[in-house]
């Protein structure tokens, strides 16, 4: 019987642990509390289960906010900060985080 190839983890097309990495925007109490087009415990229950996923399975997880330096606004959730409580998180001062240089 003729085995399987075995894919390749980084190079696969497909998304693995090893060529991905999950991105966490912005999961500050502000910003979660003017969210409205869903249940905001479903919202945090929802990231935070995929936090717990990525660091189960080793992925590397980046966390941003905005505004934390400045004080204008509060830290991550504390939910997330339980999960990584030692990822430190890009704080910006633009909205974009798609348009911030970090």
């Amino acid at each position: 019987m003729a085995s399987m190839p075995t894919r390749d983890p980084v190079k696969d097309a497909l998304l693995t642990p090893q060529n991905a990495a999950v991105l966490i925007i912005d999961y500050q109490p502000l910003q979660v509390s003017s969210v409205g087009s869903m249940d905001k415990h479903d919202l945090v229950e929802n990231i935070t289960t995929v936090a717990k996923a990525a660091k189960l399975y080793g992925m590397p997880v980046v966390f941003t906010t905005v505004n934390l330096k400045s004080g204008k606004n509060a830290p991550m959730i504390h939910q997330l900060q339980d999960v990584f409580p030692d990822l430190e998180a890009f704080d910006r001062t633009s909205i974009n985080a798609w348009e911030d240089a970090d």
